[in-house]
């Protein structure tokens, strides 16, 4: 049994496309009350669900609070709480591998080593600390409905020649994230702008097509399947594969110069009302069975699996060479550098044509 609680509205944070809601979601012990795990995440419900449920059928005695925040504003209740030495919860988990990196580098996490931990790749593991448990590309959605075969773009250069060659048609129909609000649109722009040298073309691009931008990878493809938006950009391949699982009229791709791998990070907070319990999700998160969960039933996708069906893949040849894991460790603190976010949020308000 669960129950689902609307906390605390934050109008105004998502950008044009929608607003979002801290939500509160209560997993009821299945054997009885028992022990209690709370987790703070940015990751949204129907994802996490099966694994939390997969979680309490071996745990029975566990009851899960689960609570929903936006990227930013997770990380700022985070960094807040450690700064005061108060518990927040027994667990953090971001899709802005960049945030928690920065929390463990500040002294906010605990190390833990398991088992269940060492099983983790090279690049999903920091200090013992910071952990990554997903395999998410970033991926190009179009809609199917309103994007000719002719024109779904199959790399950012023909991204870029679609805005410039076919502008009136697309004008305010591409979505992505608002790098200002969101912590993942950040990071992906920021390794965006190391990858490519078609970063500045791109962004110049969206400026010029009045490219809309919003907080949240739900809220552009809710747009894209409304028939608000032809094309949403850099969005999670997890999520979008759901919605085409589920029947909506979308197409993704995998772009052939290359795909972001987003690998959403967990910690164990330094300070925890229930720090053993926040461990054994942890575990169960990097276990063979947690991993299985993972890949089956919530994120769809999976190091050395096959891509999914339907979806719009570079030619076997290269299909390994494109993908670039974003490794969770202090490249991302880089990123985190006040001076590089200035920069880079510098030049995407001067391309948005946005106050800085």
């Amino acid at each position: 049994m669960r129950v689902t609680l609307t906390a605390l509205v934050l109008a105004g944070l998502c950008g044009p496309i929608a607003a979002r809601a801290e939500t509160t979601t209560r997993f009821y012990a299945p054997a009885g009350a028992g022990q209690a795990l709370t987790i703070r995440s940015t990751t949204d419900l129907a994802t996490m669900r099966p694994l939390v449920e997969d979680f309490q059928a071996a745990r029975p005695d566990v009851s899960v609070t689960y609570v929903e925040h936006l990227t930013n504003e997770l990380n700022e209740l985070a960094a807040s709480a450690c700064r005061d030495g108060r518990p927040l919860a027994d667990l953090l988990i971001s899709s802005s591998a960049d945030h928690i990196v920065k929390l463990v580098n500040d002294g906010c996490g605990r190390e833990h080593v398991s088992p269940a931990t060492r099983r983790a790749p090279a690049y999903a593991n920091w200090r013992n600390t910071a952990y990554g448990f997903t395999f998410e590309p970033a991926v190009i959605v179009y809609d199917r409905r309103a994007v000719p075969a002719e024109d779904v773009p199959h790399t950012r250069l023909e991204l870029v020649s679609l805005l410039r060659d076919k502008a009136e048609r697309y004008r305010g129909a591409v979505g992505t994230y608002d790098i200002v609000t969101s912590g993942i649109g950040y990071l992906f722009a920021a390794m965006d702008a190391k990858q490519s040298s078609t970063y500045g073309r791109l962004i110049e691009a969206f400026g010029r097509s009045g490219t809309q931008l919003s907080c949240c990878t739900g809220d552009i493809l809710d747009a894209i399947e409304q028939g608000r938006l032809k094309i949403g950009y850099n969005l999670l391949g997890s999520y979008a594969y759901r919605r085409l699982k589920a029947g909506a009229p979308i197409g993704i791709v995998l772009p052939r110069d290359y795909v972001l791998v987003l690998t959403r990070a967990v910690m164990l907070p330094r300070v925890a009302e229930n720090g053993d319990m926040g461990a054994a999700f942890l575990d169960y998160l990097l276990s063979e069975r947690g991993q299985r969960a993972v890949a089956e039933q919530s994120f769809h996708f999976a190091a050395g699996r096959p891509v999914p069906d339907g979806i719009e893949a570079p030619t076997a040849d290269n299909a390994a060479s494109v993908f670039r894991p974003i490794a969770i460790g202090p490249g991302l603190i880089a990123i985190q550098d006040q001076a590089k976010r200035r920069k880079v949020l510098s030049e995407w308000n001067a391309s948005m044509s946005r106050e800085p």
